[in-house]
């Protein structure tokens, strides 16, 4: 597929505006959604959203940071596959669907026992003879990862993969992020983390506390303090450096699309892995000029943006 296929609307092409515009003005119905809720294996929970047409396919789709379900660009995805023929289900992070989670342990970019998880109960379910996987941002990256690093125990079911403005590399994505140019994005992003932390210190503040957060200015010092010493790791560094998808890319054995708009605020040159695709024929790099962050804004009397159009050629078949 040509990299500059998506062309963006008159007035659109702003990297930024393409990032904002879906966020604060598009509305899609989550009236397709069942809700199930899961146990996991460390009795947590996942909240998952199902969106069927009796389809013997199934698209698994993972959200982006402090995304859930319910967010204009799931919500569009899951009606786009149902059109093409697919039955969509949509997972909820650990205490991404309205409720604090049970363990101190929430979600991060290299947590895909969850997404095991999920993958796991769909196939339970017998009805699919096809599973594949769609994931934006964080989501893409947490795909890439399993796809990647965990390729010998994949399930047999998932055969494809399409993912959308992902920083595969964490470092370079949290340093892009504290540009002056980002500021609105960082800020956006500590203040959805620090309720979250709000509220499972409600219950449990012997391990968990939010003394001092409005110190943190940054990824690093979120990560330093929360995500790396609950998730094990020895800082941030060590998180990213150990979950960022670049290095799993040449691992990945399924066909997989990756796609990054060139004007992305969230990603820097490193996110955008040509090396590491060459030496992988089952993955393809697509780099459109624009798009911003999770953007690809169309207007059509279908109501579907670009990506979700792509992504159902992809699942359908075409690579064209």
């Amino acid at each position: 597929m040509d990299n500059n296929t998506y062309n963006p609307p008159l007035l659109f092409a702003n990297g930024h505006i393409q990032t904002i515009f879906p966020v604060l003005f598009r509305k899609v119905s989550t009236d397709i959604y069942t809700r199930e809720r899961i146990n996991t294996e460390d009795d947590d929970f996942l909240d998952l959203d199902w969106s069927c047409v009796n389809s013997n396919q199934i698209a698994i789709i993972s959200h982006g940071l402090e995304g859930d379900s319910h967010r204009a660009y799931v919500t569009g995805m899951a009606r786009a596959v149902n059109a093409g023929g697919w039955d969509a289900l949509a997972w909820n992070y650990r205490g991404c669907s309205g409720e604090p989670n049970r363990r101190l342990r929430s979600y991060h970019n290299g947590s895909t026992e969850d997404l095991a998880c999920v993958i796991s109960h769909a196939a339970k379910t017998g009805k699919y003879k096809t599973i594949a996987l769609i994931g934006f941002s964080l989501g893409g990256n947490l795909t890439l990862v399993h796809l990647g690093r965990e390729r010998e125990t994949i399930d047999p079911l998932v055969q494809k993969a399409v993912v959308f403005s992902v920083p595969c590399d964490i470092k370079a994505s949290a340093q892009a992020l504290t540009k002056n140019i980002n500021k609105i994005y960082m800020k956006r992003f500590l203040i959805m983390l620090h309720d979250k932390i709000k509220a499972k210190s409600s219950f449990m503040p012997e391990k968990i506390n939010d003394n001092g957060y409005r110190r943190i200015k940054n990824f690093k010092q979120f990560d330093d303090r929360y995500t790396a010493p609950i998730h094990g790791f020895k800082n941030a560094e060590d998180y990213w450096s150990k979950c960022s998808s670049k290095q799993f890319i040449p691992d990945i054995r399924i066909p997989t699309v990756i796609i990054n708009a060139k004007n992305d605020p969230f990603l820097s040159p490193s996110c955008f892995p040509v090396d590491e695709v060459s030496a992988n024929h089952n993955v393809n790099l697509e780099t459109p000029d624009s798009g911003g962050h999770v953007g690809f804004i169309q207007f059509n009397r279908e109501r579907l943006y670009w990506s979700e159009k792509r992504a159902v050629m992809f699942l359908n078949g075409s690579n064209e």
